[in-house]
């Protein structure tokens, strides 16, 4: 994949206000159409997700995303239309080693396809969709200091002794504050949540945490839990730049709060079902 295509609107409306454009239809329905041909020609019906970030609540449809999952070809385009209006989720959606795909700014889709592929797009014209073209391959994101520690069985085991204490594990499945779900791990469920953490999903595991609402915690990344912290998943609210006051948190319901510095003591990837870890994030720890 050595061509970069960067399909978007021939509308200036369209690339200003998108969905709210009267043009909008004509070129969603022309861009989908590439879409549909572009991967049909791609030789599979499917493709991965990849570098998911969830910035808000996802919507019953997707709730099946995370990273490594595989999307149906109608699923993938219902994907992209709803990133390039603006709705997201965002992510990358790709046939690995045939194509790749992203969104871009102002209603523009950015793919790499192989030259078989790029031959018949360069021949496309179309009323609605503008089709430009340059030599470049995807730019994956550069994880500088990744988490090679992988959620293997000895790494349960030491949850599971852990969790003599009071122990918190933080699921990370995509990016953004949507993008993770907290556990309150004990004895008894220890092994049932090691059954319910997601492939790719970055593990960050915190023994004893200091809870107490704190003003100086205000200022940086935290996350809030309300009350009881009882044995399984639990209700948080993902505070990412820190709040203006303790009382607005609290005012909120939430009792407990966890600077997001503390996640960085004990992290590890929860490898596919074939054993390998192809999962990769940055460290939480500080540079």
């Amino acid at each position: 994949m050595s061509t970069e295509f960067i399909l978007s609107p021939l509308s200036e409306s369209v690339r200003v206000v998108l969905t709210d454009a009267p043009a909008w239809s004509a070129y969603a329905a022309e861009l989908r159409g590439v879409l549909d041909m572009v991967i049909e020609k791609s030789g599979s019906d499917f493709l991965e997700v990849g570098e998911l970030l969830v910035s808000q609540p996802l919507p019953d449809r997707y709730m099946s995303l995370r990273n490594g999952v595989e999307v149906s070809r109608s699923e993938a385009i219902d994907l992209i239309e709803g990133m390039v209006a603006g709705r997201g989720p965002y992510c990358r959606l790709s046939i690995p080693g045939k194509l790749c795909i992203e969104s871009g700014w102002d209603g523009g889709v950015h793919l790499y396809a192989t030259p078989v592929v790029s031959a018949d797009l360069m021949a496309f014209r179309s009323r609605d969709v503008s089709l430009q073209w340059r030599n470049a391959v995807p730019e994956f994101v550069d994880v500088s200091r990744p988490v090679d520690a992988v959620a293997d069985e000895k790494f349960w085991h030491a949850v599971l002794k852990a969790s003599e204490r009071t122990t918190l594990l933080c699921e990370r499945w995509a990016h953004g504050a949507y993008g993770c779900r907290w556990f309150r791990v004990t004895q008894g469920n220890a092994m049932e949540v090691a059954r319910l953490v997601r492939p790719r999903s970055l593990l960050c595991v915190v023994s004893e945490p200091d809870l107490q609402p704190k003003s100086e915690v205000m200022e940086e990344d935290f996350t809030a839990f309300a009350a009881p912290l009882l044995p399984g998943e639990l209700a948080y609210q993902a505070y990412p730049g820190g709040a203006d006051s303790l009382s607005d948190v609290i005012g909120q319901g939430f009792s407990f709060i966890l600077a997001d510095k503390a996640l960085s003591n004990w992290c590890a990837v929860v490898p596919d079902p074939d054993g390998v870890m192809r999962g990769q994030w940055e460290s939480p720890g500080e540079s």
